[in-house]
């Protein structure tokens, strides 16, 4: 694509990098970059230092319209790259159409410049543990491998270290992914880890939300290859998909050609990838996403030996059940990651210790009836976070009977039908509340099941401020505390 000497528009600059990463790089194209957020220069201020600071170097400058937006700096711009979170509706991109004036994003551009393979991992849950999986296993073989995308890394930032020969693993929302099908682009290879209900106040419905899953592997020619758990039932919306289709199940003795064995073993086809004794992770689940992992990395041409190497090294991600520390024998544990409930159902599964649960937070009208009823089987004690689906969360476990702790930092019980009706705004008393619940052995679990917005930025703010109040807590003795 020659961009130079255009007028682009980057819409939704962001904390996250992916913004920052896209006027960046079209700054090194010789563009003229406007950037546009509704979020305040206060906000801003770090990606905002950062971008002027890579205009300088360049002998360039950018211009902003922060806080609002500028009908102006859409119609009158050559092409907008906008964040890949922003509605189809919204007005400011039938502004664009009607005025004629092209719309891409990072992932757009970046399929569209990339010369080198690419390899796309999608799912309600996981996405982001087996895309660095795969890259580990990848990088076995080949050691230049690229891995980018939902991953808070810039895709096209890292343009200049690929060539034809490297490797790009991409982790892929459904945001971006709904933007690719759009202009009918798919990664050569892709994976689904999974699909449960999420995003849907996004997307409208659950078929929509299936239907931009899919197309990761929707544009695929005959050499493509799609790994995933199952056909479906209708919900993906893709007929006549030309490619190969690898199906895999977890389930020991399952007859998928992606399967594990009953004596353990990751098998496709004929040949044998692993064992779930390389596996260093918890949970039925990770043994699911390292089976998915395997089989598209022995599809890309990565051996057995070097699939089993790369599952003994890996560690896991941050955010993602990480153990944060122990203190006085009671483990802390960062899921913020787990922003719906089926996130968090499989965080449950995976820890075996008891539970002191901290969950809730912001709506995504999702269900959270199957939660309640695993909180009411695994967990020990419960606390609650202040936001607008903690109401829904709190009547999915109405009828449980678990020691929570309120808003009035007390410990009390959940009678039969009994609502819970506190809930903290202040995340530090919440741990402290959950702190007081734990006992020597148990597990102090942020695995929320909503998302973040309201009390945190986003999710890894969440998740960061657990860090640090955990840390901090190390060399404080345990607050007395109130019973009732």
């Amino acid at each position: 694509m020659n961009l130079h000497g255009k007028r682009i528009l980057v819409m939704g600059l962001g904390v996250h990098g992916g913004g920052l990463g896209v006027a960046r790089w079209l700054l090194r194209q010789g563009v003229h970059v406007t950037v546009t957020d509704m979020a305040s220069p206060d906000a801003l201020s770090t990606p905002l230092a950062q971008l002027d600071a890579a205009a300088a170097q360049l002998g360039s400058r950018v211009r902003y319209t922060l806080g609002e937006h500028h009908a102006d700096d859409f119609t009158r711009s050559d092409l907008v790259v906008i964040n890949p979170a922003v509605r189809p509706d919204s007005p400011w991109l039938t502004l664009c159409r009607q005025a004629g004036v092209p719309i891409e994003t990072e992932m757009t551009l970046f399929f569209r410049v990339c010369p080198g393979p690419i390899l796309g991992v999608t799912g309600t849950k996981g996405k982001t543990t087996t895309a660095l999986m795969l890259a580990a296993m990848l990088r076995e073989a080949f050691p230049d491998t690229v891995a980018a995308g939902n991953l808070r890394v810039s895709a096209l930032e890292a343009l200049e270290t690929i060539t034809a020969q490297t490797p790009v693993v991409l982790e892929l929302s459904s945001f971006q992914l709904q933007r690719l099908g759009e202009v009918g682009l798919s990664p050569r290879y892709s994976l689904i880890t999974n699909l449960s209900a999420d995003h849907v106040n996004w997307h409208g419905s659950m078929a929509a939300y299936a239907h931009a899953k899919a197309q990761i592997f929707a544009h695929q020619g005959e050499d493509g290859v799609v790994v995933m758990r199952k056909v479906g039932d209708g919900g993906w919306g893709v007929e006549g998909y030309r490619g190969r289709m690898i199906l895999y199940d977890a389930t020991p003795g399952a007859e998928t050609e992606a399967r594990i064995t009953t004596d353990g073993w990751l098998v496709l086809g004929e040949d044998v990838l692993a064992h779930t004794s390389d596996i260093r992770l918890p949970g039925t689940h990770s043994r699911a996403n390292a089976l998915a992992a395997a089989a598209l990395a022995h599809s890309f041409g990565v051996s057995p030996a070097q699939i089993a190497t790369a599952l003994r090294g890996f560690a896991g991600v941050e955010h993602r059940l990480e153990l944060v520390c122990e203190i006085d024998g009671v483990y802390y544990v960062n899921d913020t990651t787990a922003t719906n409930p089926a996130a968090a159902l499989a965080a449950l599964e995976a820890i075996t210790t008891p539970i002191v649960l901290i969950a809730g937070g912001a709506d995504k009208e999702l269900e959270f009836a199957e939660l309640g009823a695993a909180i009411a089987e695994r967990v020990k004690a419960l606390v609650l976070l202040e936001g607008s689906a903690t109401r829904r969360l709190k009547k999915a476990i109405a009828d449980c009977r678990l020691p929570i702790a309120d808003c009035c930092n007390r410990q009390s019980a959940i009678g039969n039908r009994q609502s819970v009706e506190g809930s903290y705004n202040d995340f530090a008393a919440a741990i402290e509340a959950a702190r007081g619940l734990a006992e020597a052995g148990d597990t102090i679990l942020l695995s929320p099941g909503c998302a973040s917005f309201g009390m945190f930025r986003n999710e890894f703010h969440r998740g960061e401020e657990f860090r640090r109040i955990v840390h901090g807590m190390a060399d404080t003795p345990l607050p007395e505390t109130e019973t009732a």
